[in-house]
């Protein structure tokens, strides 16, 4: 029974499926003679233009390159240029400062020689006055004829002239004092003649101190 019931399935199911269908044959077209492309010429224009690159690559390069070697030798002539400007302001200052130091000494030789000079004149502008003073204060006196005295004779001398001799011999009290304050008086006057001689002392040295101030400073013009 069973056998019965499938069987006209299975014949619905034959008929059901579809069937096979098949391509025919196709073939792969053929370029023609005239569509027909050459791989390797398009190969070698490719070649020759990444060459015609290549080669336009290299050109630059080596313009660039004597470029930068132009630029490189201009540079280092500027520099040896300025190096030989150096050396030659160096030649001249170094010239300029021997010839200052030579006038310096110069200068200072013959400075010194000026004041070697001008010290043997005072020398013997002050040997001539001493010279001077003794022929008058001392030696010889042409007209006296006396022998040159000292400084303390000349003192001694002086005194003795000034000095009166003092007698108190047979004198009363009154004429004691009366030769009293004669000597008083004289004393004082002695001690306003040393006032004045002392003053008259310091204007001559501030007058002496002012006039080797103004030669110096005349010298030092």
């Amino acid at each position: 029974m069973k056998k019965t019931i499938r069987e006209p399935f299975a014949a619905e199911e034959d008929d059901v499926r579809p069937k096979a269908k098949f391509a025919p044959n196709v073939t792969a077209p053929k370029p023609s003679d005239g569509d027909k492309v050459d791989f390797d010429d398009i190969h070698r224009k490719r070649q020759d233009k990444d060459l015609g690159e290549l080669q336009s690559l290299i050109d630059a390069h080596f313009i660039q390159r004597k470029k930068e070697e132009e630029e490189l030798v201009t540079l280092v002539q500027r520099i040896e240029k300025r190096r030989t400007e150096r050396a030659e302001q160096q030649r001249i200052r170094t010239d300029q400062e021997k010839e200052r130091q030579i006038r310096l000494a110069d200068e200072k030789e013959k400075r010194e020689q000026g004041d070697v000079r001008k010290k043997q004149d005072d020398d013997l502008k002050k040997k001539k006055v001493l010279t001077n003073m003794n022929v008058q204060y001392g030696g010889l006196d042409s007209k006296k004829g006396a022998k040159k005295q000292t400084g303390r004779e000349k003192k001694r001398k002086i005194l003795s002239d000034r000095r009166k001799p003092l007698v108190m011999e047979n004198l009363n009290e009154d004429k004691v004092k009366e030769k009293a304050s004669e000597l008083w008086k004289w004393l004082k006057g002695l001690e306003a003649e040393k006032f004045d001689l002392c003053e008259a002392l310091k204007k001559q040295k501030y007058d002496i101190n002012v006039l080797q101030n103004r030669v110096t400073e005349q010298q030092k013009l």
